[in-house]
C-alpha cells in the first residue's frame, strides 16, 4: 500500500506530505547529495523537484557568472539560486508560486544561503519595478517553464513561460547579462534565430546525456556566438567552436582502423561533426557516418573503441547472436537489424552497422577500452 494512503505516524503531518518528503529526498539521493545529506530540507511536489538543476548543472551555470548581485527570474526549487549566491554578493530569488517560494526561502536558510532574498512574485514584473534604478544586477538568468497551459510540454522558446524572446528589450535594459536555460531538444539554429547578443551556448551533458543547453547573452553583442561542448563526467575540457568554423571544415575520410571514436551526446548536439575529426586528428569513416577511427588510441570526448573485426553486412548470415547493436548512416534501424538478424541485446560486445567512405555496408565488432 502507497504511503500517502496510510495513517501518517505524526499528528502535525498529513500521510500525503509524509510520502512527498520521502518521495523527494529519495530522488535527492543522486540529484541533489547535499541537499539529501542536509537535516531539514524540505521537498517539494515531485514535478518541482524534476525540473530542477541537478548539483553537477546548477556548480557549472555560477561557474560562468559572476558581480556585484543577480537576479534568478524563474527561482523553482532554488537549486540554481544556492550555487548562484556561492558567486555573486547577492541574489534575488524570484518565484510565482508563492507556496514553493515558502518553501525554497526555508531551504536557504537551512543551507545558509542567507544572502538569497525571496520574493514571491512574477519575475518580469519584479524587473519592471526595477526600470530606472540607477543599480542594475550584474546577471539576470532565467530557466522558463517547458509546460504550456494548453499545449503541454512545448519546445519552441516562443511557447515558454515566461516568454524570453519577446522580454528581451525589457531584460537587458535591465542588465547587460543573460544567461538562460533551456532543454536540451531546443534546436540551436532556431534558437540563435530566435535571440539577440548571444556569445555563447553551452551545451551541457552528465554521463553522455545532454541536461542543458545554455545561452549567454551580452548586450550590444554582434560576434559570431561559441559554441562550448562538455561532459561534467568525463573530465574533459570543452569543445569550443563557431557554426561558421563547422561549416569550412572538410572531413577526412579513411578506411576503419585499429580504434573506433563515438562523438558523446554534448558533442553531436552542438552539431560539431567535421572539426572533431580535424581537431584530433582522426579519419571519418564516411562524411555522413559521424564515427572516427585512428591506429593509434587517444583521449576523446565520447566512447573509445578496439576493433575486432569488420565484416560486409549480409542479412542473416552474420556470425553474432548477441551485443550492443548501433545503426549509423544505415539503411536498417536498431530494431529491424536485431529481428533480421537474431541479434540478442546485452554483453560487453558492440556491434556497430555503418556505411563506410567507398559506401560499403559493413558490421564492426568491438569492445569499449
Amino acid at each position: 500500500m502507497s504511503i500517502a494512503l496510510k495513517p501518517s505516524p505524526f499528528d502535525w503531518v498529513s500521510p500525503q506530505e509524509l510520502a512527498q518528503q520521502l518521495s523527494g529526498r529519495k530522488k535527492a539521493r543522486e540529484k541533489l547529495p547535499s541537499w539529501h545529506e542536509t537535516p531539514g530540507i524540505y521537498y517539494p511536489p515531485g514535478l518541482n523537484l524534476e525540473q530542477a538543476s541537478s548539483e553537477q548543472t546548477a556548480a557549472y551555470k555560477a561557474g560562468l557568472v559572476s558581480g556585484e548581485w543577480l537576479v534568478d527570474l524563474t527561482g523553482g526549487f532554488g537549486v540554481d539560486s544556492t550555487f548562484f549566491a556561492r558567486r555573486v554578493n547577492r541574489v534575488e530569488y524570484c518565484e510565482i508560486d508563492p507556496e514553493l517560494a515558502l518553501i525554497a526561502a526555508h531551504n536557504f536558510q537551512v543551507l545558509g544561503a542567507t544572502n538569497v532574498r525571496v520574493h514571491a512574485v512574477d519575475g518580469l514584473e519584479y524587473i519592471r519595478m526595477m526600470e530606472g534604478h540607477a543599480n542594475r544586477p550584474s546577471w539576470i538568468y532565467a530557466d522558463p517553464s517547458r509546460r504550456h497551459q494548453t499545449k503541454g510540454k512545448v519546445i519552441r522558446l516562443e511557447d515558454y513561460t515566461p516568454e524570453i524572446p519577446q522580454n528581451l528589450d525589457l531584460l537587458l535594459q535591465a542588465t547587460d547579462n543573460l544567461l538562460l536555460k533551456t532543454a536540451p531538444m531546443l534546436d540551436i539554429r532556431a534558437g540563435l534565430a530566435s535571440l539577440e547578443f548571444v556569445r555563447e551556448v553551452h551545451v551541457v551533458a552528465w554521463n553522455n546525456e545532454v541536461r542543458e543547453l545554455l545561452w549567454i547573452l551580452q548586450k550590444g553583442f554582434s560576434g559570431e556566438p561559441r559554441i562550448k561542448a562538455l561532459d561534467l563526467a568525463d573530465g574533459m575540457p570543452p569543445f569550443t567552436f563557431t557554426l561558421a568554423e563547422e561549416a569550412a571544415s572538410v572531413s577526412r575520410t579513411t578506411p576503419l582502423a585499429k580504434y573506433l571514436y563515438e562523438p558523446g551526446a554534448a558533442l553531436l548536439k552542438a552539431g560539431a561533426f567535421k572539426l572533431v575529426g580535424d581537431h584530433y586528428e582522426l579519419g571519418k569513416l564516411h562524411r555522413h557516418t559521424h564515427l572516427y577511427t585512428s591506429d593509434a588510441l587517444i583521449p576523446f570526448p565520447g566512447r573509445r573503441f578496439r576493433v575486432l573485426r569488420s565484416l560486409p553486412y549480409k542479412p542473416g548470415r552474420l556470425p553474432f547472436r548477441k551485443g550492443h547493436v548501433n545503426s549509423r548512416n544505415f539503411p536498417e534501424d536498431v530494431a529491424k537489424i536485431r529481428k533480421r538478424n537474431r541479434i540478442r541485446s546485452g554483453g560487453d560486445t558492440y556491434l556497430f552497422f555503418i556505411r563506410l567512405h567507398d559506401e560499403s555496408l559493413q558490421v564492426v565488432e568491438a569492445k569499449a577500452v
